[in-house]
């Protein structure tokens, strides 16, 4: 096979001889390489042409330049089209019309993390400090299961509470899933508290904690919970040991159950938080979901009076809310039926949920019942249904399907 030489194309025929090159000034690169694409696909209708004795090198010029002149339009119509959406853009600016509430210019708002051992007060301390129950609570340890904010509003500061669960040595796939729960809170707050109840003494899983929070490059302030429990002395020996245990930017004695110091401990977590705008609308105490609420008032009506191993075992999930059909006459919104699945691991535990005859189910439901309707502003038929799962804490899956 040959393959021609430099020379021998340049002695070939021009690619370009016919074209009409004075059309092509004024136009851009772009609008160059169109037209010769357009002459390139036209190339074989063009050699018909000139071997016909009959064509009209006029005819082509025109034709030529007609294709040229709708290239130019085409591109002045692209252009209009790019300006009047750029245009439409601004106009539609998500942000257009919105009025950022006023705050003081002093105004701070941050993140809080509260940490400590199982079964410390960090949910009863979220609740005082909020104001009202956003967090459940149970004298059973690891009764927290996942992160939950709770949010305190002042004219001057928003502090927004991420109670966690215990950090403990964990057992379970469930307990290591705790943990990294709490890693994950500490890695995201401007601030870290960390609970430790004054009628305990300090043990080795305090000493673990603190010694985790060494490594955490934020402002920690250790917090004695549960000081109503307990005499002036041994309160004061307590705060004497929490001293000992690491550095600190504040110690605050507190009682969440009696209400004492709590506004001493919201002021010093806002001298401790950034300059900054409201993250939370004033209205908002919390950004739980309303499933994940309803499933955590249902267990913590579960927890009360079951056995020590239990409240590891159980979990609850809303399946699904259904509105009724408003019966024929009917004032006021009709009843909401709400489908809750409570998981166990074994059936002997099953057996303890439900009880007698059902009564104890009975009693949850009632219980749950009154914290839901309050929560959703209205009347509900709370379905609960008690399923086992054999090690449900140990599954991946059945973990991913518990939301952990």
């Amino acid at each position: 096979m040959h393959f021609p030489s430099d020379d021998e194309l340049m002695a070939g025929p021009n690619a370009l001889e016919g074209f009409d090159l004075e059309g092509l000034e004024g136009l851009s690169e772009e609008e160059v390489e169109a037209a010769l694409v357009l002459d390139a696909e036209r190339g074989d209708d063009v050699d018909a042409e000139l071997g016909d004795e009959n064509f009209d090198e006029d005819a082509l010029a025109s034709q030529t330049e007609a294709e040229l002149a709708d290239l130019r339009a085409l591109r002045a119509e692209a252009a209009e089209y790019v300006e009047a959406k750029a245009s439409a853009h601004d106009d539609t600016n998500a942000g257009t019309g919105l009025v950022m509430p006023e705050f003081p210019e002093d105004f701070r708002a941050g993140f809080v993390s509260i940490v400590g051992r199982p079964n410390v007060g960090k949910s009863t301390l979220t609740n005082a400090l909020v104001g009202q129950k956003v967090a459940i609570t149970s004298g059973r340890p690891e009764t927290t299961r996942h992160n939950i904010r709770g949010i305190v509003h002042r004219p001057n500061a928003q502090v927004v509470l991420v109670d966690t669960p215990g950090y403990h040595r964990p057992r379970t796939l469930l307990g290591k899933r705790l943990n990294d729960m709490v890693r994950e809170a500490l890695a995201e707050v401007d601030c870290v508290v960390f609970c430790l109840p004054a009628d305990q003494k300090i043990g080795p899983g305090d000493r673990f904690i603190a010694r985790e929070l060494r490594d955490v490059r934020r402002t920690i302030i250790a917090v004695a919970t549960k000081c109503d429990l307990v005499s002036r002395e041994r309160l004061m020996r307590h705060l004497i040991d929490i001293d000992k245990l690491g550095e600190w930017a504040a110690i605050v004695p507190v009682s969440a159950m009696a209400g004492e110091r709590i506004d001493m401990l919201t002021d010093v977590l806002i001298d401790h938080l950034p300059p900054s705008p409201p993250l939370y609308p004033s209205d908002d105490v919390t950004d739980e979901s309303r499933d994940t609420l309803i499933a955590e008032f249902i267990r913590e009506a579960a927890l009360e009076g079951v056995r020590e191993e239990l409240p590891h075992s159980l979990a609850v999930q809303v399946e699904e809310i259904i509105e009724r059909e408003p019966r024929p006459g009917q004032k006021g919104k009709p009843l909401l039926d709400v489908h809750v699945n409570v998981y166990v691991e074994r059936d002997s535990q099953k057996a303890i949920i439900i009880g007698k005859g059902g009564s104890r189910l009975k009693e949850i439901g009632t219980k749950a019942r009154a914290e839901i309707e309050q929560l959703l502003g209205r009347r509900i038929y709370l379905d609960l249904h008690v399923r086992t799962a054999k090690d449900w804490q140990s599954d991946p899956k059945m973990l991913g399907r518990l939301g952990f």
